[in-house]
């Protein structure tokens, strides 16, 4: 069974790159939807990571990982 997840990619005042995921995104985003989001997050200064405080938007991608159970639990 497949399985998505949107990842948001932002630079943080360190400089370094900073992910967070979205668990099953809904199908039909555009580029316009996710950008006008993260633009939002750092307007609202509303997450924050170990290297401080996000300043930048890095990129954003739709991750899909396939998972086949051989045993169930």
């Amino acid at each position: 069974m497949p399985t998505k997840r949107l990842e948001l990619i932002f630079q943080n005042a360190a400089g370094r790159r900073t992910t967070l995921a979205v668990q099953d995104p809904r199908e039909n985003l555009t580029e316009a939807e996710v950008r006008a989001a993260m633009e939002l997050i750092l307007a609202r200064n509303i997450f924050t990571s170990p290297g401080g405080d996000l300043t930048a938007i890095t990129g954003a991608r739709i991750v899909t990982r396939d998972v086949t159970d051989i045993i169930a639990a």
